[in-house]
């Protein structure tokens, strides 16, 4: 993204404008298009829209010019501070922590844009909850903490990326939109031909258009040399561009040097936290605002959301009998298909109907016919970086939602993100406007009809997955995500929090400690009434 000045991130983390300039001058700037084929017809308000969620996303940016290494952040030399670690601190009460960066050579850095993330968390009680990042576009930022649970808490910080990593980032999401690359295969009789495929494609060959007709979603492959772009049986995951980055670029992603690397406190790590002075300190859990943060912490290993009352379905008699009568629709990757293994593994009367699918690729059904209970997983459209896909089970979901019917037992849940992280953001707010359209259709002709969306998770990053898959990607489309459907009404499971909040090492698929309590946070959902 070329733009002047970059303001502010998504979730738990905003920018102090110190003599920035304003939003509104930002949110102008013209972009390249990101395809050559496809240009989108936005209507007047779908733009405003568009401008506005990118103007949101806009990251601190390093000063004009290369940024050599050595003057890169280095973990290791930054440090935190806890403000007035010795104070007298309460439940309910915030926590403030200074973190201050320099570079390998020591030196303090002097801008912004750093990736950090921040935890509170009790070990012994395995508990913990995030923290709110302030950039102060100087080298420091404020982590603020809400304090949930009596006892020691100790605080941790981890550098995921330097801001001199950011800007690699952002270039290849920019100018590198093929570097996950798709391709299909075409069949007719004793003759076969595989293609590569892809949102856009470089170059003049000839391609086959595969543009959802509905939807308008653009994918393209290149034609076949004989057979007919009619013929094409199947989509997959093609692979990975090599070669990205430069060597200078290279040095800013590094294991155990410039990646998910913890950042150390110069002085106390940890607090004493009190009890509130009456036992009853619901009020200070269950906020009205859907847009608390933290939105939720751990306690004991169970998730505890701060906007709504949660139940654990600790017997599978307990998720047979919410799900009574139910069917149950999950749309999106491998993170919500992590949702229909744990529920057909979880309920004994819940039994795999086999339908020849591919394993991990779907589509999946269980069946309960004792307590009347239809439980379906289908992956999203391309692009989907899966093994072997037909593609006549390729579908988008904004297709899928027009054709439900809806209604009191109808349950549907949604999760879109990981799959678009290489694309530029255009891609996404696309998917989401389609998707969302869909939505607002369906619970106009079926109000009762439940819809839950789950949101990103982090995960485990090492020098390659990052420059495919970091969090920070992961982090702007969660933001787009959420004010996209903020407003409407569907529930969040906060996968994000949840994973970033937890004790066990980050991993794209969640252990199933976390799957549980999301599990637990959906079902209470679909039975609000066990309480």
């Amino acid at each position: 993204m070329h733009l002047d000045d970059y303001t502010v991130s998504g979730s738990n983390w905003i920018t102090e404008n110190n003599d920035q300039p304003s939003l509104s001058q930002t949110t102008k700037t013209t972009r390249k298009p990101y395809c050559g084929y496809e240009q989108q017809t936005l209507s007047k308000r779908e733009r405003a829209e568009q401008e506005s969620l990118l103007a949101a996303l806009q990251w601190p940016k390093p000063p004009d010019g290369k940024i050599a290494f050595l003057q890169s952040t280095d973990p290791v030399h930054s440090d935190f501070v806890i403000v007035k670690p010795s104070r007298f601190f309460k439940v309910g009460d915030q926590l403030e922590v200074v973190v201050r960066m320099r570079d390998f050579q020591g030196k303090p850095k002097q801008y912004g844009g750093d990736y950090l993330q921040a935890r509170i968390h009790s070990p012994l009680l395995k508990a913990g909850a995030i923290g709110r990042t302030v950039d102060c576009r100087n080298g420091l930022y404020k982590v603020f903490f809400t304090l949930l649970w009596p006892g020691e808490v100790k605080v941790s910080v981890t550098l995921v990326h330097p801001s001199e990593a950011v800007q690699v980032l952002l270039r290849l999401r920019e100018e590198k939109p093929d570097r996950v690359y798709f391709k299909s295969s075409f069949k007719s009789g004793r003759f076969s031909e595989t293609t590569e495929c892809n949102v856009c494609l470089p170059g003049d060959l000839p391609v086959c258009n595969f543009t959802d007709l509905y939807t308008g979603e653009p994918w393209f492959c290149y034609k076949p040399r004989k057979l007919s772009c009619s013929s094409r049986i199947s989509h997959a995951k093609g692979g990975y561009q090599k070669g990205l980055l430069t060597h200078e670029e290279s040095l800013f992603f590094q294991s155990d040097v410039n990646i998910k690397m913890p950042i150390l406190s110069n002085g106390p790590d940890s607090v004493i936290v009190k009890p509130k002075a009456f036992a009853d300190s619901s009020n200070m859990d269950r906020a009205e605002d859907p847009t608390v943060s933290p939105s939720g912490y751990y306690y004991e290993d169970l998730w505890r959301p701060r906007t709504h009352w949660i139940y654990h379905f600790n017997k599978s008699d307990d998720i047979s009998k919410c799900l009574q009568g139910k069917v149950i629709h999950l749309f999106g990757d491998s993170t919500i298909r992590q949702w229909f293994e744990y529920l057909t593994a979880a309920v004994p009367d819940l039994v795999e109907f086999n339908l020849g699918s591919p394993k991990n690729v779907g589509p999946f059904m269980s069946v309960d016919l004792k307590h009347n209970v239809l439980l379906k997983f289908r992956c999203h459209g391309p692009p989907i970086r899966f093994t072997t896909v037909f593609t006549s089970e390729l579908r988008y979901i904004a297709n899928e939602l027009n054709g439900i019917v809806g209604g009191r037992n109808t349950v549907i849940a949604i999760t879109i993100w990981s799959h678009f992280s290489t694309f530029p953001v255009e891609v996404y707010i696309r998917r989401l406007r389609n998707i969302r359209r869909a939505v607002i259709q369906l619970l106009d002709r079926s109000p009762k009809t439940l819809i839950v969306i789950r949101t990103a998770n982090v995960q485990e990053l090492g020098p390659e997955v990052s420059l495919f898959n970091s969090d920070w990607y992961s982090l702007q489309l969660d933001s787009v995500m959420r004010k996209m459907f903020s407003g409407i009404a569907v529930h969040f499971v906060d996968a994000w929090e949840m994973s970033l909040a937890h004790y066990l090492p980050h991993n794209l698929h969640p252990k199933e400690v976390i799957v549980r309590n999301q599990i637990d946070t959906f079902l209470s959902y679909v039975c609000p009434l066990q309480f």
